[in-house]
């Protein structure tokens, strides 16, 4: 069975705090979802000019799957269609889809609404027979509709068939508060299915109780056929549900039809990209396509893992565009690093002398204050140095840093740095200015290795953390840097420690450039 796939990142999910997209954002995630095969995208409101106003450049976006869909309300009470501005201008706009929401509660009508159930059925009825008439595909959202049902089902039902009669397209069933168990939208569904047959009907939840995810999968097996959601679950409150955990559950664990194969691997990318277009910090906890989600570092689990990746993955990592992970640790042993190793020499065991002199290596590292639990690229540069086959891209000559202190604490500090490296005795001097010495060191070293290695142009930084490793020491203690990079295709971690924060940052800079330098061989 086809499932509709409906993204409301862009409307719904913008309703979330902290979340805020300019235009050139909003094209970029429209493209996004429409590579990954979204059937809809509600790109905004149309009762907002700044949102019309990209509905009105759909045509230069170049979607292929896709359809973009407007959202709003229906007409208010005791008016006419043709009186409401932003309902005549969605009608007369080239908008193919329009997503009207109208209250299926009877107490949310008398009380928040404060209109007679009648009238609230007229409104609605009204709203989606104009929208018809102007040609457009109409989906009503039934606001409120799980709650209404549970107080008034036969009053939830007449909404559903007031909508239905007048000629939408689907009806989608909300479960607004998000208070809904799976079980009680599992009978809803059920019960609206058994009126109406034939209908379209959607589910859009929301994740108050961290269950929007299961109530929308239980809807879809009590026969709804269109699911509403958000990349990463973002939304107002505590959020919407997440369509990267329900995609994958729908498709590869239920067998039902909702985007094609090679579109659901580029799944965990596409995520990423939109959550930093969104200014988010990507949850690496999350289902699927976060970066622990196929991570292992029990030495049991690498070790059944290695030998029968099923053991303990429920799915494999490419289907979603994810990849499998093995932590280095104490509790992880040698058969880590012995995997890690093969991925470079193949054939290598436990108690190969390569493998024996890795170990060591790392352990001398860790007792330093090195952790590479979190830093995967620097792990696997340790790795080639132990092994001997670490390549020398580009050596460090020197660098010197210059701090300007603000005029007054409203100002940001500004940094200057002088950086002078070497690619096969070529020598390149190179300054840079930045917020700071991270961010100016960052300028520096990108803008001199793009000469000679153009692939830098794309690496961009994404997050830094400090940790101070012994705190007893004051201003003198050793410091622990992580750096999380990206090229737009991969994510990559690495670390550096130091007394010296610049020089526990420069560290931890330089494995990032030369991993990513590592990735074309």
């Amino acid at each position: 069975m086809k499932v509709e796939i409906y993204d409301t990142t862009l409307r719904d999910g913008a309703q979330g705090a902290g979340i805020a997209y300019n235009t050139a954002d909003k094209i970029k995630i429209i493209r996004a979802l429409d590579a990954l095969g979204a059937d809809y995208i509600e790109a905004g409101n149309f009762a907002s000019e700044p949102d019309m106003s990209l509905f009105r450049m759909a045509p230069t976006l170049g979607l292929t799957h896709a359809k973009l869909a407007a959202f709003g309300s229906t007409r208010r009470a005791y008016t006419t269609v043709e009186s409401d501005d932003s309902l005549t201008a969605a009608a007369a706009t080239d908008i193919p889809v329009i997503a009207v929401f109208g209250k299926a509660s009877a107490f949310q009508v008398r009380h928040i609404l404060r209109a007679p159930l009648e009238e609230n059925l007229s409104m609605i009825a009204d709203t989606v027979a104009y929208l018809k008439a102007a040609g457009k595909e109409v989906i009503f959202d039934a606001e409120h509709f799980f709650d209404g049902y549970s107080d008034d089902p036969a009053y939830a039902l007449e909404v559903l068939d007031c909508a239905l009669t007048a000629g939408a397209d689907a009806v989608v069933l909300c479960d607004t508060n998000g208070g809904m168990l799976p079980d009680s939208i599992g009978v809803a569904v059920t019960a609206v299915k058994n009126r109406f047959p034939t209908a379209r009907v959607g589910i859009h939840c929301h994740n108050d109780m961290g269950m929007a995810a299961a109530a929308s999968v239980t809807a879809i097996l009590s026969g709804a056929c269109q699911v509403q959601g958000t990349v990463s679950g973002i939304g107002e409150r505590c959020g919407n549900a997440n369509l990267n955990t329900i995609l994958p559950v729908l498709q590869l664990k239920l067998g039902f039809d909702c985007i094609a194969p090679d579109r659901l691997a580029k799944l965990t990318a596409i995520a990423r990209e939109i959550n930093e277009l969104a200014n988010r910090a990507f949850d690496d906890s999350e289902p699927f396509v976060g970066g622990y989600a196929f991570t292992h570092k029990a030495g049991m689990h690498i070790d059944a893992v290695g030998k029968e990746p099923r053991s303990f993955e429920h799915i494999t990592p490419e289907s979603v565009g994810n990849e499998r992970n093995i932590l280095i640790s104490e509790l992880s042993g040698r058969a880590a690093l012995r995997m890690k190793m093969c991925t470079l020499i193949p054939g290598l065991t436990k108690d190969s002398p390569e493998v024996i002199r890795a170990t060591e290596y790392i352990r001398k590292l860790e007792a330093e204050g090195y952790q590479y639990e979190s830093a995967e690229a620097s792990l696997m540069l340790r790795i080639r140095e132990a092994l001997g086959i670490r390549k020398r891209y580009y050596d460090l000559q020197t660098f010197q840093v210059l701090i300007s202190e603000p005029k007054s604490t409203n100002s940001a500090s500004l940094c200057n740095v002088l950086i002078k490296i070497s690619v096969d005795g070529r020598e390149e001097i190179t300054a840079a200015e930045g917020h700071g010495p991270v961010n100016a060191l960052d300028n520096a070293l990108r803008r001199a290795l793009v000469h000679f290695y153009p692939a830098i142009a794309n690496v961009r930084l994404t997050d830094y953390k400090v940790r101070v490793l012994e705190s007893g020491d004051a201003t003198a203690s050793r410091v622990r840097v992580f750096i999380e990079s990206t090229d737009g295709n991969h994510i990559w971690r690495t670390i550096g420690v130091s007394e010296d924060i610049i020089d526990a940052s420069w560290q931890a800079l330089g494995d990032a450039m030369e991993y990513r330098l590592s990735m074309d061989e």
